[in-house]
């Protein structure tokens, strides 16, 4: 295993770096394909989320991996490498294991153990599935990363020391009133219809607003959101149980009228570009803001940003972003269960470790075996041509009896081999096995190949 990740996150960079590179879905695609036919990389995978940009690949050299995926971070995100170096973290094997376990768990977030990664890292390994970017290593760390996650989870009070953006965001605009009190009969306009605006619009319905219009450029997205959200509690039977709020859908360019209506604003979707400018907050709310009871509250969720910052100047609205969250966040205190869920991650790295060295010897195993097959054929091919008189019961007697010998002699030093290759430095004993029984490095290599494609093969 020579698993390299490379990435910058809220903790390594400020979220002006962040906004400016962040990646679009098909940026992210065309990251993935360039990382493949990048000669040090022969898997890759990448999670791009409001506050990290990673990109994970199994390389066979690390100082060329490493100089390879941090232009490739630069070129894609439209950062210059000079800019973007002083930001970037690298972490290697063991310790991009540990990396993304700790993610899953949600100890690397801005908000200490909120669950939403766990949908984002799901969604990183099904792109590379659907690229066919993703072989064995990487399907295997993903997948591990999201069990991990779900344990850390239901095992532990995690869940107590964070909770989702949205929610967060939410309690920042509310100032210290509950978030239920605070939203009451408000009406709420959602901007955008994906993973983080959905559970925006579920919040908010939750919270108890008096009407909730969702607003997307696709707007059959939006109608199935709304109608979800409008049935009752036991759901329509195909859409999540809904809340029985009126909830309505509207297209993006319904937008600015709906905006004068509008109490609390929450938008996060993929465009480039600001979706509210200042000017046309201006031109919504003109001086009719500041006349309300309270400020509108403006909360955007998206990276880059959605809402203009220059909204920060203009009276009777509040505006929380990102970057607000990042230094709320920072105060945050962090639960007890936190040192729980790090013991679990120490214990799912060293076992995920243990599994990889195993496997990484099995080419070698299946190539030893295959080996003493061919020798046992070509001596009871030899045997039947010295004894032509035996019969067929006598010849599958003899066939028996070899072939038992030759498992017996070798199940104990194969099955040892691979209790020592997975122990920490246990990857030599693949080499020592091929050099003491003068095994085809081709032959192993083969192996491997046929691992690899059945890998993918299972994907497709």
């Amino acid at each position: 295993m020579s698993l390299l990740v490379v990435g910058l996150s809220h903790r390594s960079a400020p979220v002006s770096v962040l906004e400016r590179a962040a990646l679009t879905a098909d940026q992210q695609a065309k990251l993935l394909q360039d990382t493949l036919a990048a000669e040090p990389a022969a898997e890759a995978a990448a999670l791009a989320t409001c506050n990290r940009i990673e990109l994970y690949a199994d390389v066979d050299k690390f100082h060329a991996g490493v100089a390879e995926l941090s232009t490739l971070l630069a070129q894609h995100c439209g950062v210059g490498l000079d800019e973007l170096t002083p930001y970037l973290y690298v972490h290697y094997e063991d310790r991009a294991v540990h990396h993304l376990f700790s993610v899953a768990c949600g100890l690397d977030s801005m908000v200490v153990g909120e669950g939403q990664i766990l949908g984002q890292i799901k969604d990183a390994l099904a792109l590379g599935q659907e690229l066919h970017t993703a072989g064995r290593l990487l399907n295997d760390l993903f997948q591990q990363a999201l069990r991990v996650g779900k344990r850390a989870h239901s095992e532990t009070g995690i869940d107590r020391a964070g909770q989702s953006l949205v929610t967060f965001g939410l309690e920042q605009l509310a100032d210290g009133t509950p978030v239920a009190d605070w939203a009451a009969g408000k009406r709420a306009l959602v901007i955008g219809a994906g993973s983080m605006s959905s559970l925006a619009a579920t919040t908010l319905a939750r919270a108890g607003v008096g009407e909730l219009v969702i607003a997307n450029r696709t707007l059959e997205r939006a109608e199935r959101l709304a109608a979800a959200l409008s049935a009752g509690p036991a759901g329509d039977g195909v859409a999540p149980a809904g809340t029985g709020t009126a909830a309505r859908a509207v297209p993006m360019r319904a937008v600015p009228a709906e905006l004068r209506d509008a109490d609390i604003v929450v938008s996060c979707t993929g465009a480039t570009g600001l979706v509210l400018t200042a000017e046309a907050l201006q031109l919504a709310f003109g001086a009719t803001a500041a006349e309300r009871t309270a400020p509108v509250a403006l909360l955007d969720l998206a990276m880059p940003r959605d809402i203009d910052a220059a909204a920060h100047r203009l009276d009777g609205l509040r505006l929380v972003d990102i970057e607000t969250l990042a230094e709320a966040a920072a105060d945050a205190p962090m639960a007890a269960d936190v040192d729980q869920v790090r013991g679990i991650v120490s214990a799912e790295v060293a076992a995920f470790g243990a599994a990889q060295r195993a496997a990484h010897i099995t080419p070698t195993v299946v190539a030893l075996r295959a080996m003493a097959a061919d020798v046992v054929a070509s001596e009871l091919a030899r045997l039947d041509g010295r004894l032509p008189g035996l019969d067929d019961k006598q010849r599958a007697e003899i066939t028996q009896t070899v072939r038992r010998v030759v498992d017996k002699l070798l199940h104990a030093p194969t099955v040892r081999v691979k209790q020592l290759a997975a122990t920490p430095g246990g990857a030599g004993y693949a080499e020592a096995l091929r050099e003491l029984f003068d095994l085809d490095p081709q032959a192993v290599a083969a192996v491997s190949r046929a691992d690899r494609h059945d890998t993918n093969r299972g994907q497709a």
